[in-house]
This record gives structure tokens, C-alpha cells and sequence, in this order.
């Protein structure tokens, strides 16, 4: 399977589609005023303790205080804050944790207010992102992403991910990270890091320790709430994480984003630097690649599935709701039982990627077809489970209830993806027996070409949704080519998807709106 990484910037924003053999399966932003991203660190202030919850609120500098539980402060919560409050005052300068002594672990089932107090000085790092109502929900067991290897200060423990199987492979890697690990700092060894030799490791441990160093210079005389570390920007962190031998090509369309990624890909992979690749096409790279006509698809109440059926998807505040549908694919199996198989495993395959690509977390609840036969229900449960296993973030499924119900649960640590695809009927306005809008609208557009050729405009280019584009290019003669017998200029379409239904604009051979 190959993947494409497809990267949008624009002066607000960058947008992040990932692409699996051309189809759309993730999608993510990188606002430019977004100050409470998941990983990033912050030096803070205890506001309040509460009891019944057991649990603390914690400014960090958005409007509502960050929700601290117990169960989230980590055993070593102690050491951090005796480290912090030293640090902070300038007492300590070694950094390292290889002479700090390390104070006793709490009581696992213990109470919020047995560890920390009103005013203490905190280190937290995001764990959830403000979503709704809620602010953001914070952890004080740091942890610092690497591209092999996760570092976590104040421990001594090595874990390694339970997708590696190979008993041998686990044991040689922690050989590996028990001769360099550094005092005072458990590792978390992730799945890429199979096969890696420790020279790899060891870079991806140093590169850590430079940014845990770097962190703790700023803690000293720092103001708070503070960021004192920031996660990776969002193409390099989605790199990290998912890069392998599938990806293809990675395509970005800002040249000093570009040249920031190709550094990064330079420092991780430097065999594959050269997928890395600067797009300067007229044409917007998300039309290019076919991104916005998939986004127009995906998203939205009412999604197609494979072969005919479709997918209704609502969202409530407890929990989003997914209706399996049929469709025209109803009548091309044999028996009932064949079409309820067929549809569900189609179906099951795309719910998988629409909560990829939609983040959708929480709940989910997906009515599929019922149908009669247990290998049958056992069979779609295996499926969706296979189709979900290379999501990254965390899920559980549980198997079809009696009346058919599949229910998911998808952790949450970003608001959902929402785009608006639905459009206003352009002939709604339209009173009686007028003209329909998109006729209008050709007539307005043949108006204003009228007027710019008047103005000795050259190599005109007009930008316009593929529908009034193909009304205008279509047939013979074509509007196109009436304008062309008229003005003796042949006038450059370009369809667009991401455009409305009656929108246009018209350019100049440099690309400027005219």
C-alpha cells in the first residue's frame, strides 16, 4: 500500500491529507494561534484541589482550567515537583537527573489533596485538547516522543510496544536501551524501532535529551502559565509517527515548510529524502491530487460507501450514531443474507475510515445490516477489527449485540474534524418560471469576459465548478467556443472542486485574480 503525505499552507494554517493508494484517509490542521496542542508542556499553577472529584484544576492559560486527575499525576509526581521548585529557584543546574534524588511514589489509590496544594508549581503536559465546553485535560507524567523511542524523566522502567511479537526482538532491544540509557529516565521502546540498530537509538535518545535540556533552561525565572516545550509542528509529528518504506511521496506546497520537512526527513530517513518533493503548480495542490472532491464526498451527514450502499452519520453530545444502508446494492446478490454480508463488509471498511479522517472519538454506535447467521456477525466483527488496526488512536470494539449494534470506543484528544459540504439549492430564490441560476450564471460570466477583453486582458483563465465548467466546455459548438469566434481569444477553464456551485473567479496568465 502506498502512502502520500499531501501538505496545504496557507498564512492562517496548514493543512495535512494522508493519502493510501490515492484515497483519502486522514486529515489534519496546524492553526497558527493554536497554543494547547497534545504533547506540549507547561509550567504551571495548582488553581484548586477538589476532593469529590480527586482530582485538581490547573491553569494553563486558557479560558477554562485544565482538568488534573489523580490517577494522572503519575507515581513520581513527588520527584517532578521537588525538581521543578529547585530548578526554578536556580539551585539545581544539572539537569541530567543522574544525582537527583529521586523522593518516595505515591499511593496509587490515594487523594488529590495527600499530593499537591493550592499554589504549587507544576509541570503538565496536554493530554486532550480543549474540546467543547471542557478545557484542556493535562497529565504530570511527561513523556517526550522520539521517532524510536519515547523518554519519560523520573523513572527507571523500560517498556516495549506490544506490537512487536518476536519474543527474541523484545529482548535484544531492551539489551539495547538498558546499555544507553541515561539515570533517571524510563524508556517506552516503540514498534518502528524493530530491527534498529543502537546507533539509531542512541541518536534518537540524544536528540530527546537535547530538547529535555533545553525545556529545563527555561524553567528558571519563568512566568506562569508558560509553554516551556512545544510538540513537534504538526507534518513533522505525523511523519514521526507514521513514516515507513510505504510512503511514497510527501508534497508541499510552501517552500520554507518544504525545506523544514526535507530536513527533518534527512535526519529520520535519509534514504528517502528524495520522496520529499516542493509542488509549484498553478493548479492548488489539493485540487491536484484530488483532495477537495474527496473532501465533498467524506464528509457530511449522508457518505457512499463502495458498490451502491451508503452511510447516515449523526452526532449527539453523548455519542455519534452510524446507519448502515443498502442502497442500489439490494438487488445483486442472491439472497438477503448475501447482500446484508456484502454491504456490511463494505461498510464496515469505510466506518473505519471515516473515523481516521473525521477524528471521530468517544462512543460509536453502527447499526449494520442484520443478518441471521453467527459466522456471518463473526466474520463483519473480524473485519472491522482488521480494517481499525492500523488506526493510532487507542479503541476497543466489542462484538454485534442481539439487535445487531456494533459499539466502538475511540479515544479523543483533539476536537472532531467538521467541514461543511452541504450546499444551498441555487434555484431555492427562483420565482416561477425564470431562468435557473446556473444559466444566470454563465450569462454573468460571458458579461464580465466581455469586459476584460475590452481591457486588452491576454491568456485569461476562469476558475469555475466543474459542473458550470463542463456546461461551458461541452457539446458543439461549446460557450467556449462561441466566446472564441467572438473575441478571437481562446479563454483558458479550470474546473474547480473546492469551489461552490455559482462561484467563479477569473486570472491573468501570472495567476492574479482579475
Amino acid at each position: 500500500m502506498n502512502s502520500e503525505l499531501i501538505i496545504r499552507s496557507s498564512s492562517q494554517q496548514v493543512d495535512f491529507a494522508l493519502l493510501k493508494d490515492g484515497r483519502l484517509t486522514e486529515l489534519h490542521k496546524e492553526e497558527e494561534n493554536n497554543k494547547f496542542s497534545v504533547g506540549d508542556v507547561f509550567i504551571a499553577k495548582i488553581r484548586k484541589t477538589v476532593p469529590g472529584l480527586n482530582a485538581a484544576f490547573v491553569n494553563v492559560g486558557y479560558e477554562k482550567d485544565a482538568f488534573l486527575h489523580y490517577h494522572d499525576l503519575g507515581p513520581k509526581i513527588l520527584s517532578s515537583m521537588a525538581f521543578v521548585k529547585r530548578v526554578s529557584t536556580g539551585k539545581l543546574r544539572d539537569f541530567s537527573l543522574k544525582e537527583f534524588p529521586l523522593e518516595k511514589e505515591i499511593d496509587k489509590n490515594g487523594t488529590i489533596n495527600g499530593a499537591l496544594k493550592t499554589n504549587q508549581s507544576i509541570l503538565v503536559q496536554i493530554v486532550k485538547e480543549p474540546i467543547s465546553t471542557k478545557g484542556p485535560r493535562i497529565s504530570s507524567e511527561l513523556s517526550l516522543a522520539g521517532r524510536y523511542i519515547v523518554l519519560v524523566p523520573f523513572s527507571d522502567r523500560i517498556s516495549i510496544s506490544q506490537k512487536i511479537e518476536s519474543n527474541e526482538e523484545k529482548e535484544r532491544l531492551k539489551r539495547l536501551i538498558l546499555s544507553i540509557k541515561p539515570k533517571g529516565f524510563g524508556v517506552i521502546i516503540r514498534t518502528v524501532a524493530e530491527g534498529k540498530k543502537v546507533a539509531e537509538l542512541d541518536q534518537d535518545l540524544e536528540n530527546l535529551m537535547d530538547r529535555w535540556i533545553a525545556m529545563c533552561k527555561k524553567l528558571h525565572g519563568a512566568h506562569h502559565p508558560s509553554k516551556v516545550l512545544s510538540e513537534l509542528n504538526k507534518g513533522a509529528s505525523i511523519i514521526r509517527d507514521m513514516f515507513n518504506d510505504s510512503f511514497s511521496a510527501i508534497h508541499i506546497d510552501d517552500e520554507t515548510l518544504y525545506l523544514q520537512i526535507k530536513d527533518y526527513v534527512q535526519a529520520i530517513a535519509p534514504k528517502q529524502e528524495n520522496i520529499v518533493k516542493f509542488y509549484d503548480g498553478k493548479i492548488p495542490i489539493y485540487e491536484k491530487y484530488g483532495i477537495e472532491r474527496q473532501i465533498k464526498t467524506s464528509f457530511g451527514k449522508t457518505v457512499s460507501a463502495a458498490k451502491g450502499s451508503y452511510l447516515v452519520i449523526e452526532h449527539t453530545e453523548a455519542l455519534h450514531v452510524i446507519d448502515v444502508n443498502s442502497g442500489n446494492r439490494s438487488n445483486k446478490s442472491n439472497t438477503q443474507e448475501d447482500t446484508a454480508l456484502e454491504v456490511n463488509l463494505l461498510a464496515a471498511s469505510e466506518v473505519a475510515r471515516q473515523l481516521r479522517l473525521r477524528d471521530m472519538g468517544g462512543i460509536i454506535v453502527v447499526d449494520f445490516i442484520d443478518m441471521a447467521k453467527a459466522e456471518h456477525r463473526k466474520e463483519l466483527y473480524n473485519h472491522l477489527r482488521d480494517e481499525m488496526s492500523g488506526d493510532k488512536a487507542k479503541h476497543k470494539i466489542l462484538p454485534p449485540s442481539k439487535f445487531g449494534l456494533i459499539q466502538i470506543t475511540r479515544q479523543r484528544v483533539r476536537p472532531e474534524v467538521n467541514i461543511k459540504t452541504r450546499e444551498e439549492n441555487p434555484n431555492s430564490h427562483v420565482v416561477g418560471e425564470e431562468i435557473e441560476a446556473p444559466i444566470v450564471v454563465v450569462q454573468k460570466i460571458s458579461e464580465e469576459l466581455k469586459k476584460l477583453i475590452k481591457k486588452d486582458y491576454k491568456r485569461i483563465t476562469l476558475n469555475t465548478h466543474p459542473f458550470i465548467a463542463a456546461f461551458l466546455t461541452k457539446g458543439f459548438p461549446s460557450v467556449r467556443t462561441n466566446w472564441f469566434m467572438e473575441h478571437k481569444q481562446w479563454i483558458r477553464i479550470q474546473p474547480r472542486d473546492a469551489y461552490t456551485y455559482l462561484e467563479y473567479h477569473f486570472q491573468d496568465q501570472n495567476g492574479k485574480d482579475l
